[in-house]
């Protein structure tokens, strides 16, 4: 194809152009960008972003321009060398764990030391004593040994119990046999593993003289550090291309009666004594969970950010792409109309928006919570013993201060990253036939998102956990034996006045509409509890209501970590009175939303009436709607993503839509380098590729 014609360059759009367009939208708000920014993130944050930014985008090996084109392994190999960039650059320039981790995230894309970076080195550090992480973790930070986490296997995700790897103890030579006895033993899903990684934890059942301990974590050598082949009695490869994400090579892994040492089992919290060949628990098995918790409020912390790409993309689009004319406009407003001023794309986008502000202040306050617990959980468990099982399922209320924090991660996990990963479609859908183009960079980062509603616990199956905990928080708050937390409160609450009702005005009072939340939540509690323990229903008779349960337990959550952030000094002290009303609009907007949404369980609970659900829907929702939507674009701003991060034609900061598209696609195509030869009777494929001659035939 011949280049883009000069006459072709000159074209513009019709119409006002995009640049004209968002600094209108613009002007209609007075909402401060930066100091919203600030609160969001810290100005030091924000800095910190910008300078690892420059240093990114002016490195060659981050151009971004061909990442839409290329395909599986040529994705792989930029992102191998973009990973190996990015460790150099960490070291030249004296990065804190903090810059690199922004780095990363600035890149956008699962890079091949992901879980090396993540759940390897956290794992050895958690979980090892400080013989093995002299060992395995010097070496593991200095990027000597490559590692990952191999836990999932090709017949066993969720049920981390039933995982078919094992690990038996070998008295005579003191070693652990690793095996895979059948095919569904393969580990499955590992990133990193496929062609990365040379070390991997593995989960396997420990078996010492013939009996189960249950998983434990083993760290095991699988390639030869210098030839990087696999090591004898050990199969491991790349499990092939996926609906995203291909950029990792996520692995499988087999062994055949492979021995490791007994330094290899990970023992901060269990080993087997060397000596007497007996097994032996120390400090708090529950512990080892710290791991998985950390992820999962990680991925609370992250799906706000998740879900504003998309929001941010499909607004700032929306508000340049003109479809059809309001047949009620006045008069003055003359062509076709912004479909952001169409309600029916409003009530999409702005409750999406309203969202990302809810996660955000929901993940801060979740990776505040895990902070804490795990200070306390340290000092009160190093060098404590304990009876109880390894599976946080198994936490009492009241007798372990991991219970709380394991189902509050299970809970918002499950919620969060499917408020994200639904919304991002809602986005992509939103900007209309552009949204499929792969240039909206919504349609990739989607795909790329999706695995985090199975992976760390599947969203379907962690609603169990959040819905044991609450069952055994209610039984302990009947028995005058409850601990006191937030959850206690609201259950005790509503056990003190569910003979009497509740009178909530949740379309004039904010914390009453938190407290509507709250008792819905507490209803459905005591509901699943009666259903169990008094009708005695069997558990797998109950998901769909303890899926149920979960989620309103999580939304109450969600809506009063929103609300307490907006009361917060922080907060009110960071921007001004008019900026704080439209911050509560959003909250507003979020909770009602949902709750019309959820309206025949507020109605059930008693938390409304008819009444109060209905005018939500037909009147103070579409309000609010009005009122956020001059500000949408400032909003949308407010979250700071650069251009070359969205790598968006779509959400472009400068409007400049259209253009980029085109440039896009008649320019940095490689497809349009190539010249085809079309006619069936001819053997030739392409006639020429630009720059050679004939290259394919059949």
């Amino acid at each position: 194809m011949a280049p883009t014609p000069a006459w072709v360059k000159k074209l513009e759009p019709s119409g006002p152009q995009g640049h004209e367009l968002l600094a209108a939208e613009r002007a209609k708000s007075n909402v401060p960008v930066e100091k919203l920014q600030e609160l969001l993130f810290t100005k030091k944050v924000i800095d910190q972003k910008q300078k690892v930014l420059d240093v990114l985008k002016s490195e060659k090996v981050f151009d971004k321009s061909q990442n839409y084109f290329a395909g599986r392994t040529e994705r792989f190999e930029t992102a191998l060398a973009r990973a190996k960039r990015l460790r150099n650059l960490k070291l030249k320039h004296n990065w804190t764990l903090d810059e690199f981790r922004t780095a990363s995230e600035l890149i956008s894309e699962p890079g091949p030391y992901g879980l090396h970076e993540s759940m390897f080195l956290i794992t050895l550090n958690e979980q090892g004593t400080p013989e093995q992480r002299d060992e395995f973790l010097v070496k593991a930070n200095d990027y000597k040994i490559i590692g990952c986490y191999a836990q999932t296997e090709l017949g066993h995700g969720s049920n981390v119990r039933g995982l078919e790897t094992t690990a038996t103890w070998d008295s005579q030579d003191k070693t652990f046999i690793i095996h895979s006895p059948h095919l569904t033993a393969s580990k499955w899903w590992i990133g990193s593993l496929g062609r990365t990684a040379n070390y991997a934890v593995v989960m396997a059942q420990l078996i010492v003289d013939g009996k189960s301990h249950g998983p434990h974590p083993f760290v095991v050598q699988i390639r030869d550090l210098k030839t990087h082949e696999p090591l004898e009695n050990v199969h491991v490869g790349d499990i092939g291309p996926k609906f995203g994400y291909n950029t990792m090579d996520n692995g499988f892994l087999l062994f055949n009666k492979y021995k490791v040492p007994h330094i290899s089992m990970l023992a901060r919290f269990s080993r087997v004594n060397p000596d007497t060949n007996q097994y032996v628990r120390q400090g708090s098995p529950s512990l080892i969970y710290g791991t998985l918790t950390w992820v999962r409020s990680t991925i609370v912390m992250q799906a706000g950010s998740v879900l504003a790409r998309g929001v941010t993309i499909a607004t700032r689009y929306s508000a340049i792409r003109r479809q059809f004319q309001d047949r009620d406009a006045p008069a003055s407003e003359v062509g076709e109309t912004p479909v952001l001023n169409y309600t029916m794309v409003q009530i999409r986008l702005l409750p999406l928006l309203a969202a990302t502000f809810a996660l955000h202040f929901t993940g801060k306050s979740m990776m505040n919570l895990y902070s804490e617990n795990q200070k306390k959980m340290n000092a009160k468990h190093e060098n404590a013993n304990s009876s109880r099982g390894a599976g946080p399922e198994e936490t009492q209320s009241g007798s372990d201060i991991l219970a709380d924090l394991h189902a509050t991660s299970c809970g918002l996990k499950a919620l969060s990253s499917t408020i994200a990963a639904e919304g991002l479609e809602v986005c992509r859908r939103a900007c209309g036939g552009h949204g499929y183009s792969s240039f909206s960079g919504i349609g990739p980062w989607y795909s790329d998102y999706l695995p985090t509603t199975t992976w760390e616990g599947d969203n379907y199956m962690l609603t169990q956990q959040v819905a044991r905990y609450l069952l055994k928080s209610a039984r302990a708050v009947i028995a005058g034996s409850a601990p006191s937390n937030d959850t206690t409160a609201i259950l005790t609450s509503f056990r003190s006045r569910a003979s009497i009702g509740c009178a909530f005005d949740i379309l004039g009072s904010s914390s009453d509409l938190v407290a509507a939340f709250a008792w819905r939540a507490s209803f459905l509690t005591f509901e699943a509890l009666k259903h169990r323990d008094e009708q005695g229903k069997a558990w797998n008779d109950l998901l769909v209501d303890f899926y149920r349960l979960s989620k309103a337990h999580s939304q109450y959550m969600v809506v009063k970590n929103f609300y307490t952030a907006l009361q917060s000094p922080e907060t009110r002290g960071a921007v001004d009175q008019n900026t704080l009303a439209v911050l509560h609009s959003l909250f507003r907007l979020y909770a009602l939303h949902t709750l019309e949404q959820e309206g025949s369980e507020f109605y059930a609970s008693g938390a409304c009436s008819k009444h109060q659900i209905s005018l939500t829907r037909t009147t103070t929702v579409m309000a609010l709607l009005a009122e956020i939507r001059p500000h949408a674009i400032r909003l949308v701003d407010a979250w700071g993503f650069d251009d070359w991060v969205l790598d968006s034609s779509l959400g472009r900061y400068d409007g400049k839509v259209y253009e980029d598209m085109f440039y896009r696609a008649s320019e940095l195509n490689p497809l349009n380098r190539i010249t085809v030869d079309p006619y069936p009777d001819s053997d030739v494929l392409f006639r020429r590729v630009e720059g050679e001659g004939v290259r394919s035939k059949l």
